[in-house]
């Protein structure tokens, strides 16, 4: 069984929402939908696994401070298979 990934909402307006996630070694986020556009953006560098809904695997490297941003309708679980943990923050961008 995978331990949770750990959230914290630091900022919720009317216009966005910002969330801090922290992926201890062998943690997940589980499956869930992301309902608007966000961005990324790593507090710390490391390897990412990605779970599509249909099992496929495909891992992303994080870059402290190098942002990536998704259009909403995307549906992953995220692990942490490294030996180290994963910050970043996840911005939302309310429509």
């Amino acid at each position: 069984m995978m331990l949770s990934a750990k959230s914290d909402v630091q900022v919720d307006t009317p216009e966005v929402r910002v969330t801090e996630w922290r992926l201890a070694p062998g943690s997940a986020t589980g499956h869930h939908i992301h309902e608007m556009d966000y961005v990324i953006v790593p507090v710390t560098a490391g390897e990412m696994t990605i779970v599509a809904p249909g099992g496929e695997r495909s891992k992303a490297q994080l870059g402290s401070g190098k942002a990536y941003g998704r259009k909403s309708g995307v549906e992953p679980d995220v692990l942490n298979g490294a030996a180290s943990e994963i910050v970043f923050l996840e911005v939302e961008l309310k429509p």
